[in-house]
């Protein structure tokens, strides 16, 4: 169960100065189609997972980050947290906003798919609407070489949009690493979290014990 206490007023704070920047920025930009999270329920979401210990570790990654405000979300609860962004101005965008609030997050423009992942791509594009996916490819090989693959994390985050969730939840399984927790948003439908099994499918989530260190900020 999502954490249903009260939010802290830093937090509040970022979320409030979150979404000016957001209606700023999508009055200026030139990048069509950015739509944000449901940025409360993810955190509350993140919050229960750390208090109730559900996740084998506590690195983070938002794939396709946008203006980074759930990795910097991730941030404030002490996830060692990083985003993956393709657009340029949302990169920079991002780590503004969480320097801003001194929160130690990463930003990183790039794509979050492996190259390995081009059979599964490739299988997926018929079905991806046109001109509405930036899904690319890694082929140079720097998610491993910055140890951003998605092997690297134990929380993973994203919101797809409809047609790529069966992608997405096959890059998962394919990629991950076992008892990593997938966090994806399906709009009306809600927020949705699966946990990497042995067999390397994504199964129930459950309730598990788990070691994961706390460095929440005072928040």
């Amino acid at each position: 169960s999502p954490y249903d206490g009260p939010v802290p007023p830093l937090v509040r704070q970022f979320l409030d100065e979150a979404d000016r920047r957001i209606e700023l920025f999508q009055q200026t930009s030139r990048i069509v189609g950015y739509v944000p999270s449901d940025f409360e329920g993810v955190y509350r979401l993140l919050r229960a997972i750390l208090d109730q210990q559900l996740a084998p570790g506590t690195r983070f990654c938002e794939w396709g980050s946008g203006i980074g405000v759930i990795a910097s979300l991730a941030g404030t609860l002490g996830f060692d947290a990083v985003g993956i962004e393709i657009e340029s101005d949302l990169v920079e965008a991002s780590q503004t906003l969480a320097d801003d609030f001194e929160l130690d997050v990463d930003f990183v423009e790039g794509t979050f798919l492996p190259e390995d992942a081009e059979p599964l791509l490739d299988k997926a594009r018929l079905d991806l609407a046109a001109g509405m996916s930036w899904l690319e490819l890694d082929t140079d090989d720097s998610l491993s070489d910055r140890d951003l693959s998605p092997d690297s994390f134990s929380i993973i985050y994203i919101y797809p949009w409809p047609d790529e969730q069966e992608l997405i939840a096959k890059v998962f399984d394919r990629f991950a690493a076992t008892e990593t927790l997938l966090i994806t948003n399906h709009g009306r439908d809600g927020l949705r979290v699966r946990r990497k099994q042995a067999s390397g499918q994504s199964g129930n989530f459950g309730r598990r014990n788990r070691n994961t260190s706390k460095r929440r900020r005072d928040y």
